[in-house]
């Protein structure tokens, strides 16, 4: 099933269309260049037993006339706690910031999971689900460059976790990662933390995703010791980290004392603490700056 939902920017040449006048070959060429489509699919996974949905906004000229060879960069985009596949591009302006950066942008169904394989939940495997089996079939459905280097993650608050998380476990997939108010410690956080947020869905799905503490599953989660564990070669291997947190955000402890472990670890990285809540008004305006800093990175 796919669901396909057009915007128009509307140019001088739908201009001399509206008013009956010839257009020139040019602007005939690229006419079908000025919609920008976003695309909703359906993946049968076998990891988890079930259809898992997800949206993929199309670069500008990706069905333009003679435009049939032409192969594009992706960015996989995360969404945060309660949120889901929908949400970057029905709450930020994510179509408008994107257009002049040519990516394929591909917005996965990551439920309440926290891009985990859940050590408590059969079938919950998030992160295999993205990593062994989306990638793959985003690259078999669509033009799109296979390597490393046109290939980024990002994502908000959970999200920002799981693009992290995802860099270091998998540095060989992803060129660059991005992470918007990432809720860094997730897999570190204690009962006592958790109770005093007095968030019944925040309280299951960090159970759900990790089990208790000390488990098996927190340990191959914890952001933090990953990168602490790593040796200098490991250190020099990893994609280019970017993350950045208002600093009104109940999260900006963790993202700063995180980007202290990349300094001290020299890990490649940029950290940017800014005005903002946790909130779309934030994520909207950053969003935007990691497609800018992305551009010195993928090819």
């Amino acid at each position: 099933m796919r669901i396909d939902r057009f915007r128009i920017a509307i140019g001088p040449w739908l201009l001399l269309v509206l008013l009956g006048l010839p257009l020139s070959a040019e602007a005939q060429n690229g006419a079908t260049e000025s919609f920008v489509r976003t695309q909703t699919f359906r993946l049968d996974s076998r990891l988890m037993k079930r259809e898992m949905p997800y949206r993929v906004i199309l670069p500008v000229g990706y069905d333009a006339p003679g435009n049939n060879a032409k192969k594009y960069p992706t960015l996989y985009l995360l969404h945060g706690l309660t949120g889901n596949f929908r949400n970057w591009s029905d709450m930020a302006r994510l179509e408008k910031h994107s257009k002049d950066y040519g990516y394929l942008i591909v917005m996965p169904e990551g439920d309440n999971g926290w891009y985990t394989d859940s050590g408590m939940i059969p079938n919950a495997k998030y992160e295999s689900y993205i990593i062994r089996e989306l990638i793959k079939e985003i690259e078999n459905k669509f033009r799109v460059k296979t390597n490393r280097e046109s290939r980024a993650i990002a994502g908000l608050s959970m999200g920002g976790f799981g693009a992290l998380k995802f860099a270091v476990k998998y540095p060989e997939k992803f060129v660059i990662a991005g992470s918007f108010s990432g809720a860094l410690r997730a897999a570190e956080w204690t009962s006592k933390e958790l109770l005093s947020t007095r968030s019944r869905v925040l309280i299951v799905s960090i159970s759900s995703a990790f089990g208790k503490a000390e488990s098996a599953a927190r340990k191959r989660n914890d952001l933090f010791s990953i990168v602490r564990n790593k040796n200098a070669e490991d250190i020099k291997a990893l994609p280019f980290l970017y993350l950045d947190c208002g600093t009104e955000d109940f999260l900006v402890m963790e993202n700063r004392k995180f980007a202290t472990l990349l300094l001290t670890k020299k890990a490649a990285h940029e950290f940017r603490q800014l005005p903002g809540r946790h909130d779309w008004k934030f994520w909207d305006s950053q969003i935007q700056e990691f497609l800018n800093v992305s551009k010195r990175f993928v090819k």
